[in-house]
């Protein structure tokens, strides 16, 4: 398998030979290195090449292919998000990364849909994070093109152009599908939820979860006319009897609680597109499924990436794994 983890001044090396890269890793090594043809996102876990793995001291290495005729990078903030569909390739793809927590994340998720142009041109990414044990003092970062452009409000992305003879395709790999309990729906669009309605009648959300034993590993899993789109569970805060959510739950739509996955590793083993694997431009996992399947030293396959605070694929996921193929018309 291509080697994908390198040292701080590896890759310094391949920037400094004009590669067009797309880095993950620790905020301290990104920080090392020199400007060039780059974007990059603050986290510490890997689908590595030889498994599941959390490192201080590497960075995971994508290499755009050569074939790409053109590459546009551009930050993004609060206000110009809405642009990132527009401001595309009209054959190519759009990686985009954005920081964990900030005020531009929370509006993605929820106003994503709403752009110009949603869905019309390939969009895929990853949400920035930071090790699981400095979350209370830490913030995830973006770097566009050198280290002087770090931000933890800003995303970035890298706009690809493919050549006539080439087009980008968006997958999906989600290991849960909807079970059969009760139909939740919400009042209000948002990360929170208090009062929903189940099975037509209100109640407190929390409590229902709580009364119930309901198990948060599973996701709520709607039905968008048979593509399931997750939403994770943050956790309850009891006294406020508030659920939070790691993804936007949405208005008008109807949730079902995912059904049971008894083996989550074998789950995904079962459906990894191996056959597939040398036409991946960008794939990327979600950091649940590392804990939940306890992906340290398994291997995914073939695939490869970053393990992510949220995936994007046209719009914010949870508990998927998202990559995107270059194909030959």
């Amino acid at each position: 398998m291509q080697k994908i983890m390198y040292k701080p001044g590896e890759v310094a090396d391949l920037i400094k030979l004009n590669k067009c890269l797309l880095l993950a890793g620790e905020e301290s090594l990104l920080k090392q290195l020199p400007e060039g043809k780059w974007i990059g996102g603050t986290i510490p876990y890997f689908m590595a090449e030889n498994g599941g793995l959390s490192s201080r001291e590497l960075i995971l290495v994508n290499e755009i292919p050569n074939f790409a005729s053109n590459i546009n990078i551009k930050s993004y903030n609060i206000d110009s998000i809405k642009d990132i569909y527009t401001d595309g390739f009209e054959n190519g793809f759009t990686i985009l990364i954005i920081p964990c927590a900030s005020e531009l994340h929370l509006s993605f998720a929820v106003n994503a849909p709403e752009y110009a142009q949603f869905a019309t041109k390939p969009l895929i990414g990853w949400v920035s994070g930071v090790n699981l044990n400095e979350l209370s003092f830490k913030t995830a970062k973006s770097f566009a093109c050198t280290s002087g452009s770090m931000s933890d409000k800003q995303a970035v992305a890298m706009h690809i152009e493919l050549p006539s003879g080439k087009y980008a395709e968006i997958n999906i790999l989600n290991i849960f599908k909807q079970g059969n309990g009760d139909t939740i729906e919400f009042p209000e669009s948002g990360f929170h939820a208090t009062d929903v309605f189940i099975n037509g009648i209100k109640q407190n959300f929390a409590d229902y979860l709580i009364l119930n034993h309901i198990d948060l590993r599973l996701p709520l899993v709607a039905d968008y006319s048979g593509c399931m789109i997750n939403i994770s569970f943050q956790g309850i805060e009891q006294e406020e009897r508030r659920v939070n959510f790691y993804a936007p739950v949405f208005a008008g739509i109807k949730y079902k609680q995912a059904a049971h996955v008894s083996d989550y590793i074998q789950q995904f083993m079962t459906m990894l597109p191996e056959k597939e694997t040398p036409k991946m431009a960008f794939s990327c996992n979600c950091i649940l499924n590392y804990l939940y399947s306890e992906l340290e030293g398994k291997k995914t396959g073939t695939i490869t990436g970053p393990i992510t605070f949220g995936e994007i694929a046209y719009q914010l996921l949870n508990q998927t794994m998202a990559y995107i193929e270059v194909k030959d018309l």
